[in-house]
């Protein structure tokens, strides 16, 4: 990924949830949001997305205010506009309407100079499903370090 510089990740996301459909979306930032971003004051493991009245807003994520921002400064957790196509958006609206599905962001990443977040619909994953996910992530490790063994 040429010119892609990853900001924040949310690790819990592919562990709490199972991941449907990826989006990538734009974020309408202040002066002083996107300051702080660049200088990496940015997470977004707490945060969700709800799609209504053919707008797509993040909640919850938290960007740190700018030092330098004086009395301009933002508020860290307020709720941001994300950017989409008409049709991704209509199309999240109805598959949130159903049960089980939400949005959750994965990754904030900056593409040409600019703030991207990737977004996904996701369905949550029951107890049982993410005692799977531990099993198979020690099979993964048990097997590299077999094979790792034999060379």
């Amino acid at each position: 990924m040429e010119g892609i510089k990853i900001v924040a990740t949310n690790r819990k996301a592919h562990f709490n949830y199972e991941v449907i459909e990826t989006y990538e979306a734009g974020v309408v930032l202040m002066g002083t949001e996107i300051k702080s971003v660049r200088d990496g004051k940015i997470s977004i493991g707490d945060s969700y997305c709800i799609a209504r009245n053919g707008e797509v807003m993040m909640i919850n994520s938290h960007i740190d205010e700018y030092t330098f921002g004086n009395r301009f400064n933002h508020e860290p957790k307020r709720t941001r506009k994300l950017l989409l196509h008409k049709k991704e958006i209509l199309r999240l609206i109805g598959k949130t309407s159903e049960r089980g599905f939400s949005i959750i962001p994965l990754k904030a990443y900056f593409k040409r100079g600019r703030l991207k977040v990737e977004i996904a619909l996701c369905r949550g994953k029951k107890a049982f499903d993410k005692k799977e996910t531990l099993k198979e992530r020690d099979l993964k490790k048990q097997f590299q370090k077999e094979i790792k063994g034999n060379y």
